[in-house]
């Protein structure tokens, strides 16, 4: 008996996955290149202290110098934008009084920030004619003066909760263990990770246990999520949490310049996608004494939530459709 003729193999496989392959490559290539191509200041919010009269040329200047390049608000005196500043409201302030001009930074909040309100200080100092003097406010570590650790630990973060998830989806079965498995996870990872920064790279300088807590809460809204989209929709749903969380979560964190130096509205967008809320979180926590936690806070329990949900609503499925048809 004659066997039938395979049927020839379409190209259009080939095509097709060639086309998708280098669209996520070029994909990858903006994600990562623009923000460090077209980086730049964006209304960094500073304050300026000082006679109403110095404030306006101050403002002028800056203008000048940098159109749109600093959100200025007007602080009564220096206690208050001190104030601001631990309050993480400000990066930076102004202050003129009787003894020239004093310049007020948080290299902890973002050390490019920092390099730059100085170097602007500096400039105004000059054109007034007024001796500088440049006041750290709240410093980063002096084993990790550019907080290089913080920057670096973005990425572990991410792919860690991202390979996780994907990894928990292929190896464990039942919501519930799933649940639990990234839970154990995020617990001991973030320990780890703080431990490492902490203790051995001397990143962080605040309380262990608040920053390993805001490590957990990164690592397991990264992971639920991961495990959520993946469970639900399969391989499409490990696409779309790669993409939230790598290929844009990643360079649209700001983790290492500050949100206001990539590209608008681009850093204000990665501080809803979790690479950005956890690198936030362990900013302020670390060095704020927990300042202005409450947006990042909710934007990963808002991802925790989606991923937890998701993967209920994975869970049920196969339980709805084998469920006879009532006569």
């Amino acid at each position: 008996m004659t066997q039938p003729a395979p049927a020839q193999q379409s190209w259009k496989p080939v095509i097709g996955l060639a086309i998708g392959l280098s669209a996520l490559l070029s994909t990858m290539l903006i994600a990562f290149g623009l923000p460090a191509v077209t980086s730049g200041p964006s209304d960094v919010p500073i304050a300026i202290a000082a006679p109403e009269v110095v404030v306006d040329q101050i403002t002028d200047a800056l203008d000048d110098a940098q159109p749109g390049a600093f959100d200025v608000t007007v602080a009564p005196d220096e206690a208050a934008a001190t104030a601001m500043i631990l309050d993480r409201d400000i990066y930076g302030a102004f202050v003129v009084g009787p003894d020239g001009l004093t310049v007020d930074i948080a290299s902890a909040a973002s050390p490019a920030i920092a390099q730059l309100v100085t170097a602007v200080g500096q400039d105004a100092g000059a054109q007034l004619g007024a001796d500088v003097v440049v006041n750290d406010i709240v410093p980063t570590s002096e084993d990790d003066p550019n907080a290089v650790g913080l920057s670096a630990g973005a990425l572990p973060i991410a792919l860690g909760g991202f390979i996780a998830g994907v990894a928990t989806t292929l190896l464990v079965q039942g919501t519930g263990r799933r649940l639990a498995a990234v839970s154990a996870f995020a617990v001991i990872a973030g320990l780890a990770m703080t431990a490492i920064l902490q203790f051995w790279f001397g990143t962080f300088t605040g309380s262990f246990w608040a920053t390993a807590a805001a490590a957990m809460l990164g690592i397991v809204a990264t992971s639920a999520t991961v495990l959520g989209l993946e469970s639900l929709l399969g391989r499409p749903g490990i696409v779309i949490a790669a993409l939230a969380v790598v290929f844009l979560g990643n360079p649209l964190s700001g983790i290492a310049t500050g949100p206001e130096m990539l590209p608008t509205p681009w850093g204000a967008i990665g501080q809803f996608l979790p690479p950005g809320a956890t690198g936030t979180l362990l900013r302020n926590v670390a060095f704020f004494d927990g300042a202005a936690i409450g947006q990042p806070v909710a934007v990963l329990l808002c991802w925790l939530a989606l991923g937890a949900t998701l993967l209920v609503v994975s869970g049920l499925r196969p339980r709805r459709v084998a469920q006879p048809a009532v006569a």
